[in-house]
C-alpha cells in the first residue's frame, strides 16, 4: 500500500506520523517525530512570537522528511485542535504554514477528535463488550468518549487541557492544597456532563491515550502480550499520583521517567486524572499506544482511501 502521512498540531505537541497499511497490523509506522511546541506558552488566546516560530520552524521540517520519505503534500492530512482553534491568530498562522510549506492545515471540532480517538483507540487496546472510557488528555482540551468495540454512546471535548489547567491553578511549587481543591471544585463542577453520561453508562475501565498515559505507563504499567498497550491498577495509581502531588517543579524534571516536557503540568494531568477515577468508579487503566493519529491513518488507509482524505480535510 502506499504510504500517507498524519501530521497533528496539537496545543503542546506537534506530531508527525508516517505510516502504510500492514499484514499484521492495521498500521505499519515507517516515521514518527515530535516536537514540543507549546503553542499556548503565553496563553491560549493568541500563539506568542516565540512558539509562532518554533510551531513554523517545526513544520518546515516535517515538510523536509516527508519530501525525504517521498510523501506528496496530497497524501498528507494535518489537523490544528484546542489551541489553533482558539487563537486569534490561529488562522494567519495556518495560512503561513500553507504559504511556506504547502501543507494545508485543517482545523477539526473537539466532537470530531472524539471520533478520531476512538478509531485509533480500538485499533489497539483489547476488544471489550463492556463499555470502556477513552480519554485524551491534550494541552488545550480533553476529549471523553464512552463506547465499546461496536460503537460509541457519548462523546464530548472539554477544554481543560493541562495547559490551561496548569496557568488557571498551578501557582506554587509545589502545588498548594488550596489550589488543588480549587482545581478539583472546577472540574467537578465542568465535567458535570460526564458524571451524568456515566450514570447512564458506567464503566469500569478507562482506556488513555498521549502523554500523560505514557508517563503512567512507565512508573505504574504492566506489560502485555500486545506491545500497543499496558494496563495499571487503581490501586497503582494513588501512590504515584501522592508522590508527584508533592514534588515541586525542579524535583519532578529530575525524576527519571518523566520527560522534561510533561514535567510542568503533569501535577494538574493527575488531579483531572484522579477525579474522573473517582466520578467513574474505575478499576483498571490501559494505556494506548494509538490515539487521534492512528484514527485518522486509518480512516486514510482502510475506510475509502481519498474519501478518508476529504472526510479530514472538509471536517
Amino acid at each position: 500500500m502506499k504510504r500517507h502521512a498524519v501530521i497533528d498540531l496539537g496545543t503542546n505537541t506537534f506530531h508527525l506520523l508516517i505510516a502504510e497499511g500492514g499484514v499484521q497490523t492495521a498500521i505499519h509506522e515507517i516515521y514518527r517525530e515530535r516536537r514540543f511546541v507549546r503553542l499556548a506558552e503565553d496563553g491560549i488566546e493568541t500563539i506568542g512570537a516565540i512558539p509562532y516560530q518554533r510551531g513554523l520552524e517545526t513544520l518546515l521540517h516535517y515538510r523536509q522528511m516527508l519530501d525525504e520519505y517521498g510523501i506528496p503534500v496530497e497524501q498528507v492530512c494535518a489537523f490544528g485542535t484546542a489551541a489553533l482553534r482558539t487563537a486569534a491568530n490561529g488562522k494567519g498562522f495556518l495560512n503561513e504554514v500553507l504559504e511556506r510549506t504547502g501543507i494545508k492545515v485543517q482545523l477539526i471540532s473537539g466532537e470530531r477528535e472524539a471520533e478520531l480517538i476512538y478509531k485509533g483507540v480500538i485499533l489497539a487496546v483489547p476488544p471489550t463488550e463492556e463499555r470502556m472510557l477513552i480519554m485524551d488528555i491534550g494541552g488545550g482540551s480533553v476529549e471523553f468518549i464512552i463506547a465499546d468495540k461496536q460503537a460509541i454512546y457519548w462523546a464530548q471535548s472539554f477544554p481543560i487541557g493541562v495547559a490551561v489547567l496548569y496557568k488557571n491553578f498551578h501557582q506554587h511549587e509545589p502545588i498548594l492544597l488550596q489550589e488543588t481543591e480549587q482545581l478539583k471544585a472546577y472540574l467537578e463542577y465542568t465535567l458535570s456532563p460526564l458524571r451524568q453520561a456515566l450514570e447512564v453508562s458506567p464503566c469500569r475501565q478507562l482506556a488513555g491515550a498521549s502523554g500523560t498515559f505514557d508517563v503512567l505507563a512507565e512508573f505504574i504499567g504492566t506489560n502485555t502480550a500486545n506491545h500497543l498497550h499496558t494496563t495499571a491498577s487503581r490501586e497503582d495509581f494513588f501512590p504515584f499520583y501522592q508522590q508527584i502531588l508533592h514534588l515541586d517543579r525542579e524535583e519532578r524534571h529530575g525524576l527519571p521517567g518523566v520527560p522534561p516536557e510533561r514535567a510542568d503540568m503533569i501535577v494538574v494531568a493527575l488531579i483531572l486524572l484522579e477525579v474522573v477515577l473517582q466520578m467513574a468508579g474505575i478499576q483498571q487503566i490501559i494505556t494506548s499506544a494509538y490515539a487521534m493519529k492512528e484514527g485518522m491513518l486509518y480512516e486514510m488507509m482502510w475506510e475509502g482511501g481519498n474519501e478518508g482524505m476529504c472526510k479530514c480535510m472538509n471536517a
